[in-house]
């Protein structure tokens, strides 16, 4: 169905995503101390961030190479390629996705109280 709509709810969805976290970051450092937002945000964000940007990519991986064939510049709209190069970007993104909420439910605490109660930061 994305094939139809060429990517315009991959767009939309990551465009959410970055209003979102910016609106959040704002009012955050409005409310908190920046160094306790950057503690419990910094852990898992390392991964997340580019599982986000690369699930993005691969959501315009299959419109972009449907414009690429019917602009004549590819034969077939989808080769074996495309979709392995699709999926393996997918399951990279799973992967990350996976490995940032792992940390963030079992590291990013643990690590904020351990610096949080050695230090003044509150």
């Amino acid at each position: 169905m994305e094939d139809f709509f060429l990517g315009i709810p991959t767009f939309l969805i990551e465009l959410y995503n970055a209003v979102f976290f910016g609106y959040l970051i704002k009012y955050s450092i409005n409310k908190f101390n920046i160094n306790k937002i950057l503690i419990l945000t910094l852990p898992h964000c390392i991964f997340e961030i580019p599982a986000i940007i690369i699930a993005g990519a691969a959501g315009f991986k299959i419109p972009y190479e449907i414009v690429r064939h019917l602009a004549g510049k590819k034969e077939q709209p989808l080769t074996k390629e495309d979709i392995k190069e699709y999926l393996t970007m997918a399951l990279i993104s799973i992967i990350l996705i996976v490995i940032a909420a792992w940390i963030e439910a079992n590291i990013t605490l643990k690590i904020a109280k351990a610096i949080l109660n050695s230090t003044k930061w509150i």
